[in-house]
């Protein structure tokens, strides 16, 4: 399975990064020696508060190491991961590495069907759950058909119990690999319900965390609480100390922000990592309570559209705070950042009139372009002559396209590669499936989704480009713009008050048919932060 899933995936994605020998956790492992009493994890999800230093972080992943070799397995294993954040989580995570083992993450919430395919892509050899999660195996014969089963805490009946790691003489030595060594291995849905696999490599991961350590400004001794998962890695790596919250974090939009600002004090977080709309309950509360969290130096967040209220309420709340709003995508994260202080009134004003949604300069290691919107059809290979005449100028909207060494450059089997991937001199650029345009001084401004415009005899709307200018309104919480009925109709969510005809008035240049109000507009269920169109569109049926 190991060698079948390096060649299809080196196959399908005409990398070509070199053969170096990087296995991931060597860069984990140098924290040990550099700063062993250092808090490399501080885990608050549990009964009880546990803080692993950095050596005891790396003698806790030479030990599970050891049991997971123990019980057979080898090389390019997929290990299915269904566990929260936590520090069980990337000790598992650490010893996946250090073996040389892949990490296998599916979202469970898809569904029974979806959890089938993708274990049918990809047959894990092993299995390391929650008990609770545990119990998914009694309805889904997926689950069951695994070999090895892992359950943490107190474990699940035909399980190993994960703690007796404790118990393992350490596995020292970690697993040699290459850059095109698969390490981590996650499932999402496509446009037409099948799964696709999105693989990184150990090399990937590595470009991914000199990206974000760089953008992010990463320091020893730097206390980061954060929701982002993937970035966790990345803190590791770079010696600082990551705070996992006690909050449920796959509802970022109802953690409760009293307990979160609580934590912030208790352990010293200088730096906050979050979705817009878990930053948006910490702030709401922090301004009515007449609360501050001056220690925070450093705040970023992104997985959704950023708008300036909220980077205009953070700043009140994190007075001595930078304040960065971080655009990517899961196969390219970070792609762009604003910092607060940037955001002019000319800014401001553009984005009321319909300019989208800014989203900063690129970050320095990632090429970004703008292509013309033909979100739907192939792109076909290209040299590099052709690929500069086709892109737009700054000022013209299209589909924006990435390139670099931390942007994923196939899938697995290479489903999804005909939809999202083309080559330019034999490089993979990434369609991120967003529209958008550069500006005079080569700042990227988001326009929403390509397959989220309007189109009728009146033109081209893209979503953001009337959705940020609607939420300037203070009574406005959320709006999204669909055809529906053949109309331009903007679906509103109100904080207080309907008035509709404010809105209309404010959005006269886009020539909107009519404004629905809706109790709840549907979000994404991992940022809660992104408008679900489908989930809407199903909704206005009944309205």
């Amino acid at each position: 399975m190991g060698e079948m899933l390096r060649k299809t995936f080196h196959d399908s994605s005409g990398a070509t990064m070199d053969s170096t020998s990087i296995n991931l956790y060597s860069l984990l492992r140098a924290q040990a020696d550099a700063r062993p009493q250092a808090a490399a994890i501080i885990d608050c999800t549990g009964r009880s508060v546990v803080t692993l230093d950095f050596a005891a972080f790396d003698a806790a992943v030479a030990r599970a190491a050891a049991l997971l070799a123990r019980h057979g397995l080898k090389a390019g294993d997929p290990v299915l991961l269904f566990h929260p954040m936590s520090a069980d989580l990337y000790v598992a995570l650490g010893a996946i590495f250090r073996l040389g083992l892949v990490g296998v993450f599916i979202d469970p919430s898809m569904g029974r069907e979806h959890l089938e395919r993708c274990c049918t892509l990809m047959p894990p050899k092993a299995l390391l759950a929650t008990p609770k999660a545990h119990l998914l195996r009694l309805v889904m014969p997926a689950l069951r058909r695994i070999p090895l089963k892992f359950a943490t805490g107190i474990g699940a009946p035909g399980a190993i119990a994960w703690r007796h790691y404790h118990d393992e003489a350490p596995l020292w030595s970690n697993t040699p690999v290459t850059s095109n060594t698969p390490a981590l291995v996650t499932f999402t849905s496509g446009s037409t319900g099948a799964p696709k696999a999105a693989v990184r490599t150990h090399g990937f991961l590595r470009s991914q965390h000199e990206v974000v350590e760089a953008t992010l400004q990463t320091t020893p001794g730097d206390v980061i609480l954060t929701t982002l998962p993937i970035f966790v890695l990345s803190h590791l790596a770079a010696g600082a100390t990551t705070l996992i919250p006690s909050v449920d974090i796959r509802h970022p939009g109802k953690v409760d922000p009293a307990s979160v600002t609580a934590q912030i004090r208790q352990f010293g977080v200088n730096c906050i990592e979050a979705s817009p709309a878990f930053l948006e309950r910490v702030a709401d509360h922090c301004l009515a309570a007449g609360e501050r969290v001056e220690g925070v130096f450093k705040i970023f967040t992104g997985g959704g559209p950023v708008l300036p209220q909220l980077l205009d309420a953070l700043r009140v709340v994190a007075p001595n705070a930078q304040i960065d709003a971080v655009y990517g995508s899961t196969e390219a994260e970070p792609i762009a950042h604003l910092s607060v202080h940037e955001l002019s009134a000319a800014d401001r004003r553009a984005m009321q009139q319909g300019a989208g949604l800014l989203a900063g300069q690129p970050v320095d290691a990632v090429d970004v372009r703008i292509l013309r919107d033909r979100w739907g059809t192939a792109i076909t290979p290209r040299d590099r002559a052709e690929f500069d005449a086709a892109c737009l100028a700054a000022g013209e909207i299209g589909e924006i396209v990435v390139h670099g060494d931390h942007v994923l450059p196939g899938y697995l089997h290479g489903a999804g590669d005909a939809e999202t991937k083309f080559k330019v001199d034999g490089q993979v650029w990434h369609r991120t499936g967003d529209a958008g345009a550069f500006d005079s001084e080569g700042r990227l401004w988001l326009m929403g989704r390509c397959q989220a415009k309007v189109v009728d005899e009146r033109g081209a709307l893209y979503p953001f480009a009337v959705e940020v200018a609607a939420q300037q309104h203070p009574a406005v919480r959320r709006a999204a713009l669909v055809q529906h009925a053949g109309k331009r109709m903007l679906v509103v969510e109100f904080k207080q008050g309907r008035p509709v005809e404010a809105i209309q008035a404010l959005l006269a240049w886009a020539r909107i048919d009519t404004v629905q109000a809706i109790e709840r507009i549907p979000v994404d269920r991992r940022h809660n932060a992104k408008v679900d169109y489908r989930a809407l569109q199903t909704i206005l049926q009944d309205v």
